[in-house]
């Protein structure tokens, strides 16, 4: 429940985001553009800090917590709208918003699914069926988000919509601290007294680590305004990372356990791939739709919600293919399910490119169609 309503606020904000950057703040497409992809790639990397953080210092529980008030403060911060326009000065709430949403995601998009693994053993046969009833949730909360935060702020103004993704976020909030007590001790801080020891004989470690995590808005503050240093630094950062990854594996694992890593990292490769295309959802696609389809009165973000609907629908019925092939000796293997998505996915692609083509011919003078 926790996630479901985190992910009704994230994906809420995230429908409206590209209208509300052409349409309010008035920035061109190409503009538009960079600043969304800015703020995805800094939400999609921030969780490697965050994650990091509650795996060493404050455990996942902390840290999702933390997590969460941030979210709730950036998504409030959103409802303040201005009069529009680049010259306006709410322009500058707008980006303290994108950032307290940036570091609240880093504190809890990497740390809410790990509570959810420490719940089972690796045995454990509820854990799949643990992370599918969590990943519906997720769905659920994406399709009702974008539903009800996207028919708000396109129908009865821009506040309206994220004030819907807010209140949603606060609502997760208020679930997961009111239920903390189902997480059963897991989640916890590796080393409570590490935390309470004073650092320079002010704050404790987890309070500083806290007021650190705060100070950071005002750097991501700066970085969401500079679209073509963020794209070096995830690359630099990336490019680092995988060296990290590569050099502990080859110095320090055993042969097995050295090329699991290498696969993990085969997959992982093909992210970038997938997820750039994935999210021209929020971006290109939106625009695409607003202006090019015919909505039937609908409005434009209203149709983010269609992928999460059609996850919802179709997981069941994959999850029971995958056995059934399994039975029979032919379930695909996992790169090869790599491989069938970023496929399919560009096929997407593909009939967003024959769709016009088709269209403009039908509408051209009978005598030009031979041409």
């Amino acid at each position: 429940m926790a996630e479901m309503w985190e992910r009704f606020s994230y994906y809420g904000m995230r429908a409206l985001l590209i209208f509300y950057l052409t349409q309010h703040w008035l920035f061109s497409d190409g503009s538009a553009s960079l600043i969304y992809g800015t703020y995805t790639s800094l939400v999609y990397i921030t969780p490697v800090l965050g994650g990091y953080l509650a795996d060493k210092y404050l455990g996942q529980r902390k840290a999702v917590l933390f997590g969460a008030i941030m979210l709730t403060c950036g998504h409030g911060l959103m409802a303040f709208e201005g009069t529009g326009g680049q010259d306006d000065p709410a322009l500058n709430i707008f980006w303290l918003a994108l950032s307290f949403i940036i570091v609240g995601s880093g504190f809890l998009k990497a740390n809410i699914s790990v509570i959810v693994g420490q719940l089972y053993s690796l045995t454990d046969a509820r854990r799949d069926g643990a992370y599918t009833i969590f990943y519906m949730g997720i769905n659920v909360g994406a399709a009702i988000g974008t539903i009800v935060a996207g028919y708000l702020g396109q129908t009865y103004g821009w506040k309206y919509g994220f004030g819907a993704a807010g209140i949603g976020m606060l609502l997760g909030l208020l679930v997961f601290v009111w239920k903390t007590s189902l997480l059963l001790g897991r989640g916890e801080s590796p080393d409570p007294a590490r935390l309470k020891r004073k650092i320079a004989g002010l704050l404790n470690l987890e309070w500083t680590l806290y007021l650190l995590s705060l100070l950071s808005v005002g750097g991501i503050w700066m970085l969401v305004q500079m679209q073509g240093a963020v794209g070096s630094l995830l690359l630099g950062s990336g490019i680092i990372l995988l060296g990290y990854v590569i050099y502990e594996a080859m110095t320090k694992l055993s042969p097995h356990e050295r090329d699991r890593i290498f696969a993990v990292v085969f997959l992982i490769a093909l992210q970038p791939l997938f997820w750039g295309l994935f999210e021209q959802a929020g971006s290109s696609l939106n625009l695409f739709t607003d202006r090019y389809v015919d909505r039937m009165g609908v409005p434009a973000s209203v149709f983010q919600s269609l992928n999460p609907i059609y996850i919802v629908l179709l997981g069941p019925v994959f999850a029971g293919l995958w056995v059934f092939l399994a039975k029979r000796g032919l379930e695909p293997s996992t790169p090869a399910k790599f491989g069938l998505g970023i496929v399919q996915l560009g096929l997407g692609f593909l009939v967003l490119v024959v769709g016009p083509i088709w269209w403009a011919s039908m509408r051209r003078p009978r005598s030009c169609l031979f041409f």
